[in-house]
């Protein structure tokens, strides 16, 4: 007998051994997972960063390209104002030219030619005319000289306005290309930091594929271990109910809450509502009072007794409907007091401590359920 205890005891050592690695497992996968999503939303975020400095390098090589086109129209009009220049300061010259001619001509000759143009007038009327057209010359040296120096002025300031565009979109082109590399530096940047963060989430999927499949093969190891430790305690005699003094003990009431403690003989609380299991079974569905083999269990409150019989799973288990949808459920006992269809008052023992059912060990999983949905035990004690 000391024998079967030992194995026994050396299995569920393993068992707990294996829950613990078990643990560690679960919180570095909730870890990589964790790391997995916020890689995601940088890259997300580096993405959007990209697109948008692509945008907007696009919108600059399209100003670049309408501003070159200005600066070649703005290069021929300038071309054509250089010409247009050019011919006036020729019709300027010949002008000036041809009136020093005939201010040279009549300087040399006196006015003896005007005045012998004026006598071979035959009549009075041919003599105003001739008078008045010598005068004419005179005039319209002048008036064309000032015409054309007027054009002359009138082109330089055309041309010049033109050189200050022409500047202008040479300063806006220079701006553009320092645009340009700035942005192509940024996009740059981005891509870099894209192919850092693909290689980060690379590598953080395989970490977190081998922190699952050493998971799953945790998982394994542990039901086949619970299974041999349930294979070992039945075989001892674990594995069927085993009235204790053969009868239950007196009522307790413990705790301020709406139930009352289940187990208040247990050492500590071996695990709780929620923690990580299996990939299967991801999240514990109650609370396991650590105690001794025989400790008292008590009904958390008023009710009905639905079940009381022995299951693989479960071992012997009772389930007491306390109605308006509450239901409690007590397992693994290592002895049944009450029976199906019998009403139990809060406090009463309903049976006691065991390790029967699948089970790493000598405990009560109680388990709280509304509505046939499994709720935080700690939220009724």
């Amino acid at each position: 007998m000391l024998q079967w205890k030992r194995i026994i005891s050396m299995a569920l050592v393993l068992v707990l051994c294996l829950g613990l690695t078990f643990q560690v497992k679960a919180s570095d996968i909730e870890e990589a997972q964790d790391k997995a999503e916020q890689l995601e939303e940088q890259k997300n975020e580096t993405q959007a960063e990209k697109d948008s400095l692509t945008e907007k390098l696009n919108a600059i090589i399209g100003e670049m390209e309408e501003t070159q086109k200005k600066l070649s129209a703005k290069e021929l009009e300038i071309q054509q104002k250089e010409e247009e220049l050019i011919n006036a300061k020729v019709d300027e010259n010949n002008q000036y030219e041809s009136m020093k001619k005939r201010i040279k001509y009549m300087y040399e000759n006196g006015n003896t030619e005007f005045i012998e143009i004026l006598c071979a007038s035959k009549s009075i009327g041919e003599f105003l005319n001739n008078a008045e057209y010598i005068t004419s010359i005179s005039e319209y040296d002048r008036e064309q000289l000032t015409a054309f120096q007027k054009v002359v002025a009138e082109v330089k300031r055309q041309e010049e306005e033109l050189q200050n565009e022409y500047t202008e979109l040479m300063d806006l082109r220079e701006k553009l290309s320092d645009d340009q590399a700035s942005v192509e530096q940024l996009l740059a940047d981005a891509n870099m930091k894209l192919e850092d963060l693909e290689k980060q989430i690379g590598d953080n999927a395989a970490l977190l594929e081998k922190l699952k499949k050493e998971a799953e093969e945790a998982a394994a190891r542990k039901k086949a271990a619970e299974e041999a430790a349930a294979a070992q305690a039945a075989q001892s005699g674990g594995g069927s109910t085993v009235e204790i003094s053969g009868s239950p003990g007196p009522s307790v009431v413990s705790g301020g809450g709406q139930f009352t403690n289940p187990c208040p003989g247990a050492s500590y609380i071996s695990s709780e509502f929620g923690e990580y299991r299996s990939p299967s079974d991801p999240a514990h569905k109650g609370m396991d009072f650590a105690a001794n083999t025989g400790v008292p269990t008590y009904a958390a409150a008023d009710g009905t007794v639905l079940y009381a019989f022995y299951s693989d799973s479960a071992g012997n288990w009772v389930v007491i409907n306390h109605g308006n949808g509450l239901v409690t459920k007590y397992m693994h006992h290592s002895a049944i007091y009450v029976s199906e269809g019998q009403f139990v008052t809060k406090g009463q023992q309903i049976g006691a401590v065991g390790s029967t059912g699948w089970s790493s060990g000598p405990h009560l999983h109680f388990q709280v359920e509304v509505n046939g949905v499994a709720v935080n035990p700690r939220n009724y004690l």
